[in-house]
């Protein structure tokens, strides 16, 4: 198995994206690159501890390749817009790959110099190594699928 982290908005949404592609076995949204440790949502919320919410997303690369999950991220969200997505707005909200070797992150950087041909406005996620992995509250894990809600998932356009 291998682990990708991305921040592309509210983790809800990008969880949703992500879970049932074939080839990922797991998925837990959490708070990724900040300065306090163990935060809790309400803090991650204040904009004050410096995560990001986020997803840890562990896959199968016999199934799907770490590119393919990068695709799917580019497609999910607004890369455009600094710390934000939608309505939701904050450093907590910003678009980040976090990377774990050297080949994730040139496949990263490779995969914004593609993604950036989709959009007029300079890409603003951030690529950079990942550090602790904070796994959310249980009741923010999977909660579209418990609470029986979906989501608006953007899809690429140019812009």
């Amino acid at each position: 198995m291998a682990i990708a982290n991305f921040a592309a908005g509210c983790f809800w949404g990008v969880e949703a994206a992500f879970a049932n592609l074939s080839g990922v076995n797991k998925t837990t949204v959490g708070y990724q690159n900040g300065h306090t440790t163990n935060p809790t949502y309400q803090e991650v919320c204040t904009d004050k501890t410096g995560h990001a919410e986020a997803i840890q997303i562990e896959f199968d690369p016999e199934q799907i390749s770490y590119n393919e999950l990068l695709e799917t991220f580019w497609a999910i969200h607004d890369p455009t817009t600094l710390n934000q997505q939608g309505p939701d707005e904050g450093r907590q909200y910003r678009s980040a790959i976090f990377y774990h070797d050297a080949a994730q992150k040139q496949a990263a950087e490779k995969s914004r110099t593609i993604a950036q041909k989709d959009w007029q406005q300079p890409i603003v996620t951030e690529i950079t190594e990942a550090s602790i992995f904070y796994p959310a509250e249980e009741y923010h894990q999977r909660y579209f699928e418990r609470n029986a809600i979906s989501c608006h998932i953007p899809t690429k356009k140019t812009h």
